[in-house]
């Protein structure tokens, strides 16, 4: 599969094709007000310089009133912001593996995040089988955690996933001309199972080849969250680069 309006740009921040939004460009006030809603906890908003979420949402085109998912979602950031920005009109489903849910703190984190935003749906599945339960969404969100589908972990209990059935289902969740946001870690070319094994980065021709084999088209590409100086080879847990590691930041739509 072949890009359609696919624009390429480089991390000394080339001019950008047409449909792009500048690096410069401020995002709307709405978004804005989203991310600075005084609810939102402390150790959530610490997180907002290094993440740009105004600007990210602003590029990946969310808009109010948007059926929205945020997979994998951990302790909620994207999911939150994604409520502030859609409005009462929107809905989030934030989605969180079972397997996570068994870890007390993330239990603790859960618990909290469910009582204080009530707006949200929470939904708990096995890591190795997300299924929408028959939602469709014009919005989805996967921030940093694309590469576990190809991760395995005794620990959590992680078995061997196949990321092209997740793709499958995800496609068929996606209403027509919906979008996928994908931020991942970037990792050099190589063994993908073994490079996510040990880093927990991620070839971006990867991911793209992943996402076009299922249907999708990548529509553009952002340096937003770039960093030259990240060294592909470090583990993205390392106290120097956590939070700080060069990261892709594209933009998929399914299909009309």
């Amino acid at each position: 599969m072949r890009f359609t309006r696919t624009m390429i740009t480089t991390l000394a921040g080339a001019a950008f094709l047409a449909g792009a939004v500048p690096l410069s460009a401020a995002a709307p006030a709405w978004l804005g007000k989203a991310v600075s809603a005084p609810d939102r906890p402390a150790a959530a908003a610490a997180l907002d310089a290094g993440r740009k979420p105004a600007e990210v949402l602003a590029f990946l085109g969310l808009k109010p009133g948007m059926a929205t998912a945020d997979i994998m979602t951990g302790s909620g950031y994207w999911a939150e912001i994604l409520a502030n920005a859609v409005g009462p009109r929107g809905k989030v489903t934030a989605f969180e593996p079972a397997q996570f849910y068994n870890d007390p703190d993330e239990q603790k984190i859960w618990k909290a995040l469910a009582e204080r935003r009530q707006d949200i749906d929470f939904v708990r599945y096995p890591f190795e089988s997300w299924s929408a339960g028959g939602r469709q969404f014009d919005f989805v969100m996967l921030s940093l955690n694309y590469h576990d589908l190809y991760w395995e972990s005794a620990e959590y209990r992680i078995p061997r996933t196949d990321p092209q059935a997740f793709l499958t289902a995800l496609f068929a969740a996606v209403k027509p001309g919906g979008v996928v946001g994908i931020i991942d870690h970037v990792g050099a070319a190589g063994d993908t199972r073994a490079i996510v094994d040990k880093l927990h980065r991620i070839d971006p021709a990867v991911v793209k080849a992943d996402f076009e084999r299922a249907g999708f088209r990548l529509e553009a590409e952002s340096p937003l969250l770039a960093n030259p100086a990240d060294d592909h080879a470090r583990l993205v847990f390392a106290p120097e680069i956590r939070g700080k590691t060069d990261r892709f930041l594209y933009r998929f739509r399914k299909p009309r």
